[in-house]
């Protein structure tokens, strides 16, 4: 069945010395292809790599050649399933055609021409496009960045100047970026914050509803609503002890937490928190950059849970892997006066065409297959949780889920030894995964996977839980 992706299909010749070998990766392998890892033309770059660039986040010794749909093929010649996406980016497929022609076509007219100062219709088609898109039928601005974390900068600012109010609220676990004012918000990790004291100051945080565990003990996926109002209620007693509501500007949020674990908040939560923020008049601030998109089987995850949010920021997979974020709020926040806020790169015009070919790609049938094939995948996650010791919790909507490993189901206690050790092994077998939260798995395969492809690689994910289990 075809789902909408045009960069499956055609054969690419690469010329050498007068000759031409062909290039077989086409996306639609049903299974990946692994010898040595990582084998020699792997392990020089590698190294060069750590002689020139800089300490960030290297998580496995993949390194790419070229990519197709789902696929990619390393400098050796190994062929592995992605289900990392570019980290949520490549939401409709490594290379896809739609997305390649618009920016050559772009390319070709004008590269760069600073849409804050100056104009150009694509940025205006694209702005327009993300507040038809967007849920809430009110009048909208979009302020256009380069990243995931310039899009909540913008957020922050928007907030602050708009209501002339000073503190923020966000969750344990949350992740919102590593700018100063971002990471100010972001409680995921240590490491993120370790060093860099003083960020920007006003912003509080709050216990996340993770149903799996939580500070209050409840179990939220038996009591779920008990679980939704001990953390409203927290809400409500810093209100009245710490922070006046009054002069709280807005509540960022994530509709699902990502680096924090992909945790699926219990159903209710966000109708609790929208009715407290609009009680107290704070901005409700939907950060979508990780599950937006399609990923769970909607445009924007918050569409599963009954929520019209006053502001949403996406970046990871609007561009396709070219930089572009956006920050879409009321028009009445608007900043009233030039200057306040701007950008140099946001708004790029390569990037808005390839945007355009984005939406217009999840549009024509990736979205309702991300739900499919969700179901697939999360059913083969519970059956593992139900057959492995180590597999103590299976979470996730459409193609954002997750696996939590621990010591055992009885104590819950977090296993990150034995988790990473599974992503290794899985890596060495063909499959690339990425670690989130404490102890956590995470699946985020590009959405033009097949039912096939997601079996092949739940079997291989199996595979590497019984060997670390053993």
């Amino acid at each position: 069945m075809y789902f909408g992706y045009t960069g499956f299909y055609g054969i690419e010749k690469n010329f050498k010395g007068g000759e031409h070998s062909w290039n077989m990766i086409t996306g639609n392998e049903n299974k990946p292809v692994v010898k040595v890892i990582p084998g020699e033309n792997a392990r020089k770059i590698m190294e060069e790599d750590a002689k020139y660039i800089a300490t960030t986040t290297k998580a496995s010794p993949a390194v790419v050649k070229e990519a197709k749909g789902v696929v990619f093929e390393d400098v050796d010649g190994n062929i592995f399933f992605d289900f990392t996406s570019g980290v949520g980016v490549v939401n409709v497929g490594h290379t896809n055609t739609r997305v390649i022609e618009a920016i050559k076509k772009q390319a070709e007219k004008f590269t760069h021409f600073a849409g804050t100062d100056f104009y150009y219709n694509l940025q205006t088609e694209l702005a327009k496009k993300l507040v038809e898109i967007t849920p809430g039928d009110f009048d909208k601005k979009v302020y256009f960045g380069n990243s995931g974390a310039e899009a909540v900068e913008a957020a922050i600012k928007m907030a602050r100047w708009s209501t002339k109010r000073k503190f923020f609220l966000s969750f344990v676990g949350a992740f919102h970026g590593r700018t100063m004012g971002a990471l100010a918000l972001t409680a995921s990790k240590v490491v993120h914050k370790e060093r860099f004291f003083p960020w920007l100051p006003g912003v509080v945080h709050i216990p996340y509803p993770n149903p799996y565990r939580n500070p209050f003990g409840i179990d939220g996926y038996e009591e779920p609503e008990e679980l939704t109002n001990a953390v409203i209620n927290y809400i409500e007693y810093l209100f009245r002890h710490l922070v006046p509501s009054e002069e709280v500007a807005s509540i960022f949020v994530e509709p699902i937490q990502g680096e924090g674990g992909y945790i699926v908040h219990p159903k209710n939560f966000l109708e609790e928190l929208f009715k407290l923020s609009k009680e107290h008049g704070i901005l409700l601030i939907d950060d979508e950059i990780q599950p937006e998109f399609g990923r769970t089987g909607r445009m924007w995850a918050i569409q599963h849970f009954n929520v019209t949010p006053h502001v949403i920021t996406t970046a990871k997979a609007l561009a396709s892997g070219i930089p572009l974020s956006a920050c879409i709020y009321p028009a009445k926040n608007d900043f009233g006066v030039k200057g306040a806020h701007s950008t140099t790169f946001g708004g790029n015009p390569i990037a808005c065409a390839a945007s355009l070919a984005t939406i217009e790609e999840l549009q024509n049938g990736l979205i309702d297959n991300a739900a499919r094939q969700g179901e697939v995948m999360g059913k083969r996650l519970k059956e593992m949780v139900d057959e492995h010791e180590i597999a103590g919790d299976a979470r996730g909507i459409g193609l954002m889920q997750a696996i939590e490993i621990v010591k055992s189901k009885e104590s819950k206690e977090i296993n990150p030894k034995v988790r990473d050790e599974i992503v290794e092994r899985a890596f060495k077998k063909g499959l690339l995964l990425l670690g989130c939260g404490s102890s956590s798995i995470r699946f985020i395969p590009p959405l033009c996977i097949t039912e096939e492809q997601v079996n092949s690689a739940m079997d291989v994910l199996e595979e590497a839980i019984k060997e670390a289990g053993e």
